[in-house]
């Protein structure tokens, strides 16, 4: 089998770094001690930053020397997976996780491993061509379907145990589904303009005349299509007018707690002298991470603010889009009728926050009740493949209510 260069550099470039903001991190907590120690024995400050200074120095440039000569090694026996071959499962697991964790970092220090926008149909990248999508599709019809996936997840795997949401649908419905595939690591308002834009020239090209367009979002999927809602009608994109169906599938509108959590300890470490130098392992996280602390959508909600930085939620309210139909799907993981995971919802994503509740009403999402629905006894990821999940979607597109 060829070795991939792109991968080969984009894991090589990831080591790299990681060793450099390791002994970046090394350092400063021992120069904090030394400033400690510099008040029983003041010379020891200075002695210990010249000797471990000297130190790191050397391994940052050994690591960035290897880096190099990695990247010098790829006009050598190494392929470009690209042009020569198609990608595994398991490396586009790989691949989408790790852009989910830090894919806006990857996608600013040019890592080839970062992913780029595009929708797919059995896994592989369409041309957004009339006559390239009939060719990939030669059986394209006016139903056009667009499955959304979630943080640190990728196209393939809305397919579990031979069974997905959109082969299903095309079965029973009639719809042509086709599959988003985007680096979730960067910010939800970054990714849902880009989808508006996609989804532009994917309805203007599509090789049949469209007569009705669904999406449906899994998890942070969901927020990324509502964003690409409200940049259609900023810019008054065409495949607005053909959004009838929109379903969201566990998605967290008003965030989740995991994130929340994650930055009350990234502040904590920042409250000791000890501590403080931990904090950038806990600054790793990704823009799409962050957002999900109260589920941004547009660029208003994070620019000009440090994500890292405790704060209450400012977001302004923003309402389903208008003339679509939005349904809500939820999942709680006890039994009904108890109490337990009701709060905690499906063990990521709490209960209100998927169904779009809100204390304040101004920011609550007014899904209309036939449009709401539970499932009990789930977690977060049987609602990408459930039988009862699969069948309440049936219903909804089938004979919207």
């Amino acid at each position: 089998m060829p070795i991939d260069a792109d991968d080969i550099e984009g894991f090589g470039q990831l080591t790299g770094e990681a060793v450099v903001e390791i002994s970046k991190l090394v350092e400063a907590a021992q120069e904090n001690v030394a400033r400690l120690c510099g008040a029983f024995v003041p010379i020891a400050p200075a002695a210990v930053t010249a000797i471990t200074g000297l130190i790191h120095h050397t391994v940052r440039g050994v690591t960035r020397a290897v880096d190099c000569a990695v990247k010098g090694a790829r006009g050598g026996r190494f392929t470009n997976r690209r042009d020569a071959m198609s990608s595994s499962p398991l490396r586009e697991t790989i691949v989408a996780a790790v852009n989910g964790v830090i894919g806006d970092h990857l996608a600013a220090s040019g890592n080839p491993l970062a992913i780029r926008m595009s929708v797919r149909y059995n896994g592989r990248p369409l041309k957004l061509e009339k006559e390239a999508l009939r060719a990939s599709i030669p059986d394209a019809g006016s139903k056009l379907l667009v499955l959304v996936h979630g943080l640190c997840r990728n196209d393939l795997q809305w397919a579990r145990q031979d069974f997905d949401y959109g082969s299903a649908l095309a079965r029973d419905l009639g719809y042509t589904p086709v599959y988003l595939h985007y680096n979730s690591g960067l910010h939800i308002s970054e990714n849902g303009q880009a989808f508006s834009d996609l989804l532009a020239a994917l309805v203007r090209q599509w090789p049949a005349k469209v007569r009705e367009l669904a999406i449906l979002g899994h998890s942070a999927g969901g927020l990324v299509s509502r964003s690409a809602c409200h940049y259609a009608t900023a810019a008054d994109q065409e495949w607005q007018h053909y959004l009838q169906h929109l379903i969201f599938v566990g998605t967290p509108h008003h965030g989740a707690p995991l994130e929340r959590w994650g930055n009350l300890v990234n502040v904590g470490l920042e409250l000791s002298l000890f501590s403080a130098p931990y904090s950038r392992i806990a600054k790793i996280r990704s823009a799409g991470i962050t957002d999900l602390r109260y589920g941004y959508l547009r660029h208003e909600d994070w620019r000009g603010r440090d994500r890292f930085a405790h704060s209450p939620d400012v977001r302004a309210p923003l309402p389903l889009p208008p003339g679509v139909r939005c349904y809500a799907i939820a999942a709680v993981s006890g039994k009904r009728g108890g109490s337990r995971g009701k709060a905690g919802g499906d063990g990521i994503v709490p209960l209100d926050s998927a169904l779009g509740r809100h204390p304040n009403p101004a920011m609550a999402l007014r899904f209309a009740g036939p449009r709401q629905w539970i499932g009990y006894e789930m977690n977060h990821w049987d609602l990408l493949c459930h039988p009862a999940v699969y069948e309440r979607i049936r219903r909804w597109l089938k004979k919207p209510g």
